[in-house]
């Protein structure tokens, strides 16, 4: 790793491309994956975090994606489109992420680690409501022709009923319906009951 100090990286013309050519001659130096280096970035006048306030100036110029023309403009199209992408997140959530740095046990070593520590830490997202089924409040079991054997047996002349009038209404069959066709099968069961 090159030693360079903050001074020879001073930027005399305030202007973006002053700063982003000063960036991408940072960028060439860089050591990846030194948990030093991700500390000395992630300062007030680090790396990442110029990156990223460059990379929000940039966005505010106009438009939701900034044009690869501007990004070569400003000398940082050099730089991996990931790293700047989490430096603009780093900036943007910069007080979360800090908070979250000091509260840390473990030392991060990267934007990206940092972003995957955090992301179950975010609030979870209200799911939409979509087609809720309305389930009887019978049984969880199904209620067509696989039960066993030890379920039929546990189950009570009350618990058969109430199977019947769910199944009626799941099957939009009236229950007054039901009790004639009914009374129809008991009839024929007393019949065959005599006849044998």
């Amino acid at each position: 790793m090159q030693n360079s100090t903050s001074k020879s990286l001073t930027v005399v013309n305030n202007t973006l491309e002053a700063e982003g050519f000063a960036l991408a001659k940072e960028w060439k130096s860089i050591t990846k994956g030194d948990k030093a280096r991700f500390t000395k970035s992630t300062k007030a006048d680090g790396f990442d975090t110029r990156l990223g306030k460059l990379m929000q100036k940039l966005k505010a110029e106009g438009g939701e994606r900034i044009s690869s023309d501007r990004l070569k403009d400003c000398g940082i199209n050099g730089i991996d489109k990931r790293r700047r992408s989490e430096a603009l997140w780093f900036v943007e959530n910069e007080t979360a992420c800090r908070d979250f740095i000091q509260a840390s046990k473990k030392g991060f070593t990267s934007l990206t680690a940092l972003q995957a520590a955090m992301k179950p830490k975010a609030a979870p997202k209200p799911k939409a409501d979509t087609e809720t089924p309305v389930e009887p409040e019978a049984d969880d079991k199904s209620n067509v022709g696989l039960d066993s054997e030890a379920d039929k047996a546990d189950k009570s002349p009350s618990d058969i009923a109430l199977d019947a009038l769910v199944q009626c209404e799941m099957n939009g069959i009236a229950i007054k319906d039901f009790m004639l066709a009914l009374k129809e099968q008991l009839e024929m069961l007393d019949e065959d009951k005599v006849a044998a």
